[in-house]
């Protein structure tokens, strides 16, 4: 392992806020540049202390973050012939300490390095073996720690100062997961209380494929939590997890274990059973143990899983350890309803009585985010239960998609789904049913569109397919008869302002020339391309213009995931045109940076409002740029990632001008750098025409009549769409008669 900590090209990308390509442009344009310290030719690494130097020396950033600091001491620490995760099991054994007993920490830091190096492991082996009992035994604790160890528990307990020991391990845990993507897809957490809602409170718990334990997170710690997970380090990962995670003051062993072991070659609970069991297992898994399992009591009848059909094994397990009553909750593929192979399997969980509902999830609910994932309830069958209905419950539809252009592109994305109506959608028709089928209620009463309760016997066919798509009616045309009206009416209104384009387009003038303002007939102003520029940077350096660029920008989470909080201007939201539709997520580190004037300073991302007459602008791409006017949804709201906000002097540069130029093709053309397909706006490198204030503001007025054309353009053609598509399903459904004659 490496003596001191040392960087990729993307870490320091990462550090700056930049991508990749200006680090590369770094390299080449500076001589002073750290030389490489290892890695290959083509990733070279670098000593993360002399590029902290240098990017602080150059401005770009202030100082070197806490948690990046903590990182790059855990890859130090790392043994590239060992697991990955295993120094952030010592690393959360010290977390550990400080939120179970924080007066024991201050006397330890006061001893020596020679003292604390053998004091340490004794506190750390105490306080976990008191908190996780046998399981403690997993995080394999050093008895001797070095000098890199102390280091990294001293950089620990300012992480916990500042964020909390659960926040800090939080964060950890985050960078962990996006380093090793493809081998992790921890479950998110709205998805994950999501099915903690559905199996309301139950006093124990199972998730047989655990991971870092998202599930289990997601109820409470007075639960007798249990998992399995098939590589130690993470079920030992996981298990830190849920005891940072419950109050310090609960007296331990904590009831909580994660047992290490596959869930299906090697059942870790056998003969156990419990009152939920919640589950996202893996997917796509061709052997996971068809063979060997032929005769295992967990298949009902015998009836073995096809070698396909994985999840359809795990739905069995999950089934297997349920108590007669209870209830078990899993993600799985869509494709799981109605592959052929798995016909006799989902024959047999409705006959049954196991099978209680199919959800269909929009696309973004969990991994793979691009996928529309299936949420299955079973209730095990108690003896004398002859309850045979189904509930299918679609949640897919665009309705749910928190942008426009995600319904109309069915593209998915964690911060494209309304968690709070989903979960309103879901829960819902889930306890609405499940009370009816509990109690002997009458059923609840289908929703077209939405949801509908079939008969068992009504399923089982040549297909037995159980996608709810296949069986929930199509929802009412839009509002019949009057709404259609309304529609008709409001577009009647946009394409009546397109109708007269003088309205809102300057009128070309000489060869050469644009409108001086907008609708002035002929009123030709002077030809740009002789006059002298100016560029961004130099406004800035002059203090007649501020920028901030985001990075990767605030921490956000998807609105409605949680309480309320300040907004946060997505890239994707800028765009689209749409409102803010995320909020700050305060449990997480800021990473803005921004430039002000010359001072060069860098800022956090939670520190950087929107205000009105400011300029936005996204860094990726090109084309668009818009004036915040008084009055808009996004005054007040924080900068999402990869943003640029320009904060221009009234009385010396007009907002309208300067958007109007950002959008222009010359302007983004020069200043847009490339990686891989991608165009990156260098926003310092925008060119402007040095021009008078009268002037500026008589082209801004131009500017932004083009801008509101455009706008009106594209409200129309939406409402052109949602229209059309009211009217096609009216037609179809016999709600509508054809016009007389055609």
């Amino acid at each position: 392992m490496p003596d001191r900590p040392e960087v990729t090209a993307v870490e320091i990308a990462r550090l700056a806020g930049v991508g990749r390509a200006a680090v590369s442009n770094w390299r080449r344009r500076h001589a002073d540049f750290p030389r490489p310290v290892g890695g290959t030719d083509s990733s070279p690494t670098f000593a993360l202390d002399e590029v902290a130097d240098w990017l602080r020396g150059q401005g770009k950033i202030a100082e070197l973050p806490l948690l990046e600091r903590v990182w790059q001491l855990l890859e130090t620490l790392r043994d590239p012939a060992g697991h990955p995760a295993a120094p952030l099991l010592q690393a959360g054994a010290v977390l550990l300490l400080l939120h179970r007993e924080p007066g024991r920490w201050p006397a330890l830091a006061a001893e020596p390095d020679t003292r604390l190096a053998t004091a340490l492991p004794r506190a750390l082996a105490d306080v976990a073996g008191r908190t996780l009992g046998d399981g403690a035994a997993a995080l394999r604790l050093p008895g001797l720690l070095g000098s890199t160890q102390l280091d990294l528990a001293r950089l620990l307990a300012e992480l916990a100062s500042a964020a909390g020991a659960p926040g800090a391990y939080e964060q950890l845990l985050t960078r962990y997961a996006e380093a090793n993507s493809r081998q992790l897809s921890p479950t998110p957490p709205e998805a994950a209380e999501l099915l903690a809602a559905v199996a309301g409170v139950p006093a124990t718990v199972l998730d047989p494929a655990s991971g870092l334990g998202a599930l289990l997170l997601a109820l409470p710690s007075t639960t007798g939590r249990y998992g399995q997970d098939a590589d130690q380090v993470t079920g030992a990962l996981a298990a830190l997890r849920l005891a940072l995670h419950a109050p310090a003051a609960e007296p331990g062993p904590l009831p909580a274990e994660i047992r290490a072991g596959d869930a299906l070659r090697a059942d870790g609970y056998p003969g156990d059973t419990f009152e939920a069991v919640l589950c996202q297992p893996p997917y796509n898994e061709r052997d996971w143990g068809h063979d060997e399992l032929q005769f295992d009591t967990r298949w009902p009848g015998g009836l073995v899983p096809p070698r396909g059909e994985s999840e359809l094994a795990w739905v069995l397990h999950c089934l297997a350890h349920t108590r007669p009553g209870g209830l078990a909750a899993l993600l799985l593929p869509p494709t799981v309803a109605g592959r052929r192979a798995g016909r006799r399997v989902r024959a047999e969980l409705l006959r049954s009585g196991a099978l209680r509902a199919v959800v269909a999830l929009p696309a973004g609910a969990a991994p793979p985010y691009g996928v529309p994932l299936h949420l299955w309830v079973l209730r095990a069958p108690r003896p004398g239960d002859d309850f045979r209905q189904v509930l299918m419950l679609d949640a897919s539809s665009a309705s749910l998609a928190a942008s426009p252009a995600a319904a109309e592109t069915g593209e998915g994305g964690r911060d494209r789904v309304r968690w709070a109506e989903l979960r309103r959608t879901v829960l819902d028709a889930w306890r609405a049913f499940d009370l009816a089928a509990r109690e002997g209620l009458p059923l609840p009463e289908d929703r077209p569109g939405v949801h509908r309760t079939m008969a068992a016997i009504d399923l089982l066919d040549d297909e037995t397919d159980l996608s709810p798509a296949r069986h929930v009616p199509p929802a009412s045309p839009v509002g019949g008869a009057a709404e259609l009206a309304h529609l008709t009416g409001r577009l009647r209104e946009l394409l009546g302002g397109l109708a007269d384009p003088a309205a809102l387009l300057p009128e070309p003038g000489a060869a050469g020339a644009g409108a001086a303002g907008a609708g002035a007939a002929g009123a030709a102003a002077p030809a740009l391309s002789g006059l002298s520029v100016v560029s961004v940077g130099e406004l800035v350096r002059g203090g007649v213009l501020e920028v901030y660029s985001s990075g990767s920008g605030a921490p956000a989470r998807p609105a409605g995931a949680g309480p309320a909080g300040t907004p946060v201007l997505t890239d994707q939201d800028l765009i689209t045109g749409n409102p803010p539709s995320a909020v700050l997520d305060t449990a997480r580190p800021t990473g803005t940076t921004g430039t002000t004037g010359t001072t060069g300073a860098t800022g956090a991302a939670g520190d950087v409002r929107i205000r009105p007459g400011d300029v936005l602008v996204p860094a990726l791409g090109g084309g668009v740029a818009r004036v915040v006017p008084p009055g808009s949804p996004l005054t007040g709201a924080a900068l999402g990632r990869q943003l640029h906000l320009l904060r221009p002097d009234p009385a010396a540069l007009d907002p309208d001008f300067l958007a109007g130029q950002l959008r222009s093709t010359a302007s983004t053309r020069r200043a847009a750098s490339h990686a891989s397909t991608t165009a990156r706006l260098d926003i310092r490198r925008v060119e402007l025409p040095r021009l008078p204030l009268a002037e500026q503001r008589a082209l801004g007025a131009a500017f932004a009549g083009l801008a509101t054309f455009d706008t009106t353009l594209q409200q129309a053609a939406a409402l052109a769409r949602t229209l059309t598509q009211a009217l096609t399903d009216a037609l179809a459904t016999g709600t509508l008669q054809p016009p007389t004659g055609s």
